[in-house]
């Protein structure tokens, strides 16, 4: 969002993004330095009556707030759907990656609206959008920002924090494995810590904050493939397929003509965050955490309960991280869905893109055409359930 401030030297309108508050700029008609002012005002007003109206209702029982976010989430999916035809199953794992305060890698041959679908999620939530284009030229002070030298009025030399396109609630990093890894490594601290470094000064980033870096499997000449230690900070590969024959019609039909399609704002920032502080809560089961951990550490090869599939075609098993995003995904998936309990369904229909970006295969995997995807769907047929306990619907008596 841009904000327009006014140089009390010259009169001069400058236009900056609302994301640069409290960094310095300097007019280019007289070269004054100026501070950009925080913007404290509430977006949700914007929306009406149909604001989700947390911040109002600070008092409301989790029960009351977990059908309001429920609520939310299906107006989000109809409003993305104005823009995007198909990939509810994507769209549904990027939000409940955001709801989990996490990040996510999206997988796809060119030309699936990768991009465009994660500007759309940015508009329905209501959150500062910046893409970054990843080329092998990219240095990290193109994505975290730089300090310049800039003169003030009285002719003193001072180095200015310039803010980078990291400074933003939703950061698309498109094509991250076109830049080498330590341009790759800049997100790092950024994705972990919500702050970037620079001039061994730390600035924190506007919460909430998500990194969604997009890659595709085509033309692997001259790329950079994401070592293993930055794939497993996302929280979930999200391949994107081509559409269905009839998607695509409709696609061809939208994007030929006059169609033009407005994405609005569903929650805030602010709404956003206190929706992750209501998920943490969800209680899971026993015998979910238990399935859980059966099929996390019978995917690891040198475990003593390790299955005869995963010390024969898997090299490196999945780490802790995956149980706690299958929880934590596990939950908001509950929420989402109107439960208030997890179950172990939740749990099943996360495991590939949890899972599929932290397992390693053999040699002798590749060298018989065995996929990951095949992987994971054998664990999960192999790894047995402990009985559920029936689902406890969000308001029931």
């Amino acid at each position: 969002m841009d904000i327009v401030i006014k140089c009390p030297a010259c009169s001069m309108d400058l236009t900056v993004d609302v994301s640069a508050a409290g960094a310095q700029i300097k007019c280019p008609q007289c070269n004054t330095l100026l501070i950009v002012p925080k913007i404290t005002a509430d977006v949700s007003q914007a929306r009406g009556a149909k604001s989700l109206a947390f911040d109002q209702n600070k008092g409301m029982d989790d029960g009351a707030m977990a059908k309001m976010l429920a609520d939310a989430h299906a107006r989000m999916l109809r409003e993305v759907g104005k823009a995007i035809v198909g990939q509810k199953e994507a769209i549904d794992q990027i939000m409940i990656a955001v709801f989990s305060r996490s990040h996510c890698l999206l997988e796809g041959v060119p030309g699936l609206a990768k991009t465009y679908m994660i500007k759309c999620l940015s508009d329905a939530m209501d959150l500062s959008f910046k893409r970054v284009q990843f080329t092998p030229d990219l240095m990290p002070a193109d994505i975290t920002g730089t300090e310049v030298i800039q003169n003030d009025p009285e002719g003193r030399r001072s180095l200015v924090f310039t803010r980078g396109p990291i400074f933003a609630q939703m950061v698309l990093a498109d094509e991250i494995n076109r830049s080498p890894p330590k341009t790759q490594a800049a997100l790092l601290e950024a994705m972990q810590e919500h702050s970037v470094t620079v001039g061994g000064k730390t600035y924190p980033l506007d919460e909430p904050f998500f990194v969604l870096a997009t890659q595709n499997p085509v033309e692997q000449e001259g790329t950079y493939p994401l070592p293993e230690a930055q794939r497993d900070r996302f929280m979930f590969k999200v391949l994107v397929d081509y559409p269905r024959k009839g998607e695509e019609r409709e696609i061809i039909a939208r994007t030929t003509g006059a169609f033009t399609a407005e994405v609005k704002p569903v929650i805030t920032g602010k709404e956003i965050i206190r929706c992750q502080e209501l998920v943490r809560k969800v209680p899971v089961p026993d015998h979910v955490t238990n399935y859980v951990l059966d099929l996390v550490r019978r995917a690891r090869p040198d475990d003593a309960e390790a299955l005869d599939l995963a010390k024969e075609y898997i090299s490196w098993g999945p780490g802790p991280r995956a149980c706690q995003m299958l929880i934590l995904g596990g939950k908001v998936r509950a929420v989402l869905q109107g439960r208030f309990h997890v179950t172990v369904d939740d749990i099943v229909a996360l495991a590939h893109p949890v899972l599929r970006h932290r397992i390693l295969l053999t040699f002798h995997a590749e060298a018989e055409n065995i996929s990951v995807e095949h992987i994971i769907t054998k664990l999960i047929e192999q790894v047995p359930r402990e009985q559920a306990d029936e689902a406890i619907k969000i308001g029931a008596s």
